[in-house]
């Protein structure tokens, strides 16, 4: 595969000088989708220019790949009637996005401009959520009957009229419900030219309900290894298909919303030069940390008249904060994994709830041990001006932070099993919000454990 890297790097260049001759002949030279990451890295400025020095017959394919920052000043460029032309040339997914993108009124407009059997498949595909199965499907299909026999089947493919790459046809009744599907290399490898489609279909299938989200239909797409995923009416009409290349850009956009919510941010961010914009993004994760402050120095304020004498194991607390906080994390992404891979149901929620029990006491026991060893070094060093054996404090540090562990890990797994059962987005669930909640469950039992040894050697 032909690396474009250094000939993207010399773009660069010959954008910043202005040189839009040599730009164009560079361009020629790159894949569609080098084309589009050209110009979503260039300024905005250049992106109507380096958009119109692009052949006629690559502009569909560069347009459907741009994102939405790049894509929206080439929008605003295109008169309707070249935008429709270059619509029409797209498949019908891809120029359902792109019209989705404009106000409804324009895109009423290029859809008018365009042959009806052209714009009704996009009309059709508009009208589901972009979020569903019906939203990323394309209606081109190859579909036949049962009654067909493998010439008549070979014969209807050779004269479609589609760009795009066929790895099924599926055959329906006469209704339109899906029956089956044949894989097309295996009509080509039929000797038997005269045999019915009925005989070699495959009636064992998986497909997709039309209003099925699309991060079900990544699951469902990589559970059981489809290179296309039919979709389905609720009748079991065979409305659209849904390719490998638009379940890899599901799986990327829920990747990254999962990454962005993680952060205590959005993929909305991206799209924003506005620092007020982004700020406005990330604050309220931000806030919600601050009033977790709020309630450590309030916690702190309580038990400092109480530990006085022991003030030194102070010392400790960002320790135990900081091991507390991490392993709260550490199950908290565990378990938003598997609920986004459809992993805990059943008899598995129960076992994977103790792993990640037994899980946070071994490494609290560990990392207690380990704590307790270095603070009963440190502590000794100053213990001709303590009430307390240097012994007793060590344990305290060691016991909190053992303590501390177990119950980050129970939380941390604990909570997005919560959130996604009252239907709110398990991802936010790690971040900021557990962090916050295990910073102060950990710094009530550490100094609770303190007070109790206090209380009992004092």
């Amino acid at each position: 595969m032909p690396n474009h890297e250094p000939i993207a790097d010399g773009v660069y260049d010959l954008i910043h000088d202005e040189n839009w001759p040599q730009a164009a002949a560079a361009l020629a030279e790159m894949h569609p989708a080098d084309i589009a990451d050209v110009i979503d890295r260039s300024p905005r400025e250049a992106c109507e220019t380096l958009f119109n020095l692009l052949a006629d017959d690559v502009k569909p394919d560069v347009l459907s790949e741009l994102e939405k920052t790049a894509g929206g000043e080439v929008l605003e460029s295109l008169g309707n009637r070249e935008l429709a032309k270059i619509v029409s040339r797209m498949s019908p997914d891809d120029a359902a996005d792109v019209l989705a993108a404009l106000p409804d009124e324009r895109s009423e407009q290029v859809l008018g401009l365009m042959k009806d059997e052209e714009s009704d498949d996009v009309r059709q595909l508009l009208e589901y959520d972009e979020d569903s199965a019906g939203g990323i499907m394309t209606t081109d299909l190859v579909v036949m009957r049962e009654q067909q026999t493998v010439a008549e089947a070979l014969e209807a493919i050779a004269y479609l009229d589609v760009e795009e790459r066929f790895v099924y046809a599926y055959v329906v009744d006469a209704a339109g419900r899906l029956i089956g599907y044949i894989d097309i290399w295996q009509l080509l490898r039929e000797r038997n030219r005269s045999r019915r489609l009925g005989e070699l279909v495959q009636r064992e299938f998986r497909a997709a309900q039309v209003d099925m989200d699309q991060e079900a239909v990544a699951h469902l797409a990589a559970q059981y290894d489809l290179d296309v995923v039919p979709v389905l009416d609720e009748n079991g009409v065979l409305l659209g298909r849904i390719t490998s290349d638009d379940i890899m850009d599901v799986m990327e956009e829920e990747a990254s919303e999962d990454i962005f919510r993680l952060a205590g941010s959005d993929d909305a961010e991206l799209e924003s030069a506005s620092v007020v914009k982004r700020c406005l993004v990330r604050l309220p994760w931000l806030l919600i940390t601050l009033v977790g402050g709020f309630a450590m120095s309030v916690i702190l304020k309580y038990f400092h008249a109480r530990i006085a004498d022991v003030i030194v194991l102070a010392a400790f607390v960002p320790v135990v904060l900081a091991m507390g906080g991490n392993t709260g994390i550490q199950s908290s992404t565990l378990v938003i994994r598997r609920i986004a891979v459809g992993g805990l149901q059943g008899r598995s929620l129960p076992f994977m709830l103790l792993r990640e029990v037994l899980t946070g006491a071994l490494m609290g026991l560990v990392c207690g041990a380990a704590i307790g060893l270095w603070a009963h070094s440190v502590i000794a060093r100053g213990s001709a001006t303590m009430a307390l054996d240097p012994l007793h404090l060590a344990a305290v540090v060691g016991l909190a932070l053992f303590a501390s562990m177990t119950f980050a890990a129970v939380f941390g797994a604990f909570m997005p099993l919560v959130l996604n059962r009252i239907k709110v987005d398990p991802a936010v669930a790690s971040g900021p919000f557990i962090t916050m909640a295990n910073d102060i469950a950990a710094l009530l039992i550490y100094f609770g454990i303190t007070v109790l040894l206090v209380r009992s050697l004092g």
